[in-house]
């Protein structure tokens, strides 16, 4: 259950100098007991809003009427973002990442949902299997719009298998009735070698363009491999394999250009970087709702670091404009410590990233004639197998990739690891052996700040 309670209130908000306090549950809007944050915001919207709350160390719950304007934010943040319970998934996916999480990290991390209405809200994928008849008349008629949905494969048994749920093989039907009621659906396909790929990816493409032709887009991604999986058919892709995906993508591409007038389907940067390829550039996408599933995310960087395009404008989900809404996944706030121009106090910089993105910004930083800014490769022991991408460094990783660096050295973390302050194995950057400076993970914000030592003698060409 998660429970909601407000966890804040805004200066010079409607809500201020109420009789709403921070910690009160939240039991009724205008008579009605919300079960979202998605109706919560519907309850809002008026210019008479009555709430219905309960404080700790009070027997009775009060009650607060609060005029404002039509449409104005009512000034409250609250804990949850589904005030039942969260729509856990029961699939038991043979490639589930969550299955090869190591003990010990935070309680948050093993939950695994298949919740629309966090799909619609943060961008989380849904296989909908546990979809419903009520849920798509809600969908439709509140025109919850984007959805995120996971295919991995439109063969009936295979889906099955893959998921490990028989309702895999009939669950699709919903993603039909969603499209052909105008709702607008991003895809994901996880791809697993020698499981999904080769034919069995090409059905996949064929029946995506001819069965869903209004999808959005449609993400090819690697599979992610830990040491911890207990699974014998999942592993890695070889270069080779790679290629393969990336041919296939740029086939069907070139299809949905052709036939649509767009394009759809994207293979992940991690398969070009796998196949030893450069990553398409950024005029290959006409969309990049998808680059927290890696799909254009290396040039949307190369384009901010280059002065072009806002990577504060990637991200996808109704998140941001949902009065309320608690921030939480990639929404979350990475940390307090962030500051527009990090301090660089010495002439040794260097910047701490993961194996894949090493080299890339090895040549970014030449190309704009940063070449005495080093580079720190993370090599991720903490998953091991194929994570090698930076938003998954780990304190303890950090905390040996740090051991034997200069004191004299200015180090440069990207905030993408982090999330409230911790990195995932629940370590702080206090507990690093060399202090770091951390910026935002955008090329703009690493720019300027290099330029900023630039113009201070700290950084040369």
């Amino acid at each position: 259950m998660s429970g909601v309670r407000i966890s804040s209130i805004a200066a010079s908000s409607p809500a201020t100098g109420t009789d709403v306090a921070v910690g009160d549950e939240l039991v009724s809007i205008n008579g009605r007991e919300p079960t979202d944050i998605i109706e919560y915001q519907q309850l809002i919207d008026g210019d008479v809003v009555t709430l219905v709350l309960q404080r700790d160390g009070r027997p009775l719950r009060h009650k607060v009427t609060i005029a404002k304007g039509v449409g104005e934010p009512l000034g409250l943040s609250i804990d949850s973002a589904v005030f039942d319970r969260i729509r856990t998934c029961d699939n038991h996916c043979t490639f589930c990442f969550i299955y090869q999480l190591p003990k010990g990290m935070r309680r948050s991390l093993y939950v695994k949902d298949d919740d629309f209405r966090l799909s619609f809200l943060y961008g989380n994928y849904t296989t909908l299997t546990r979809f419903t008849e009520f849920d798509l008349e809600r969908v439709i008629d509140e025109k919850l719009s984007p959805l995120y949905v996971s295919i991995h494969s439109t063969n009936p048994e295979l889906r099955a298998q893959m998921l490990r749920n028989p309702r895999g093989a009939t669950s699709l039907r919903w993603l039909r009735e969603l499209l052909k009621a105008g709702i607008e659906v991003h895809a994901q396909v996880v791809v697993c070698p020698g499981v999904n790929d080769a034919s069995e990816l090409e059905r996949t493409l064929q029946d995506v363009i001819t069965l869903y032709p209004e999808l959005v887009t449609v993400a090819l991604v690697p599979v992610g491999v830990s040491d911890f999986t207990l699974e014998e058919t999942m592993r890695s892709h070889t270069a080779d394999e790679a290629r393969q995906v990336i041919e296939l993508a740029e086939k069907y591409r070139l299809l949905t250009q052709e036939i649509f007038g767009r394009v759809s389907i994207y293979a992940s940067d991690e398969f070009y970087l796998v196949a030893g390829r450069t990553p398409q550039p950024a005029g290959e996408f006409e969309s990049l709702d998808q680059a927290e599933n890696g799909i254009g995310l290396v040039a949307a960087f190369v384009e901010s670091f280059a002065g072009h395009g806002d990577m504060d404008k990637l991200g996808t989900g109704f998140f941001q404009s949902v009065d309320g809404a608690p921030a939480l996944g990639y929404r979350a706030v990475r940390t307090d410590e962030v500051r527009p121009t990090p301090a660089i106090v010495s002439r040794d910089v260097a910047l701490l990233t993961g194996e894949y993105a090493a080299p890339i910004l090895r040549d970014l930083l030449d190309q704009y004639q940063f070449h005495d800014v080093g580079i720190i490769t993370v090599e991720n022991r903490y998953f091991g197998g194929n994570i090698k991408v930076a938003g998954l460094m780990t304190g303890q990783d950090l905390q040996r990739a740090l051991a034997d660096v200069p004191s004299t050295t200015t180090c440069l973390l990207p905030d993408v690891c982090l999330s409230e302050g911790r990195f995932l194995d629940g370590l702080s950057p206090d507990d690093l052996p060399h202090p770091v400076n951390i910026v935002r993970t955008t090329g703009q914000d690493l720019r300027a700040m290099l330029e900023h030592a630039r113009a201070k003698g700290l950084v040369h060409s």
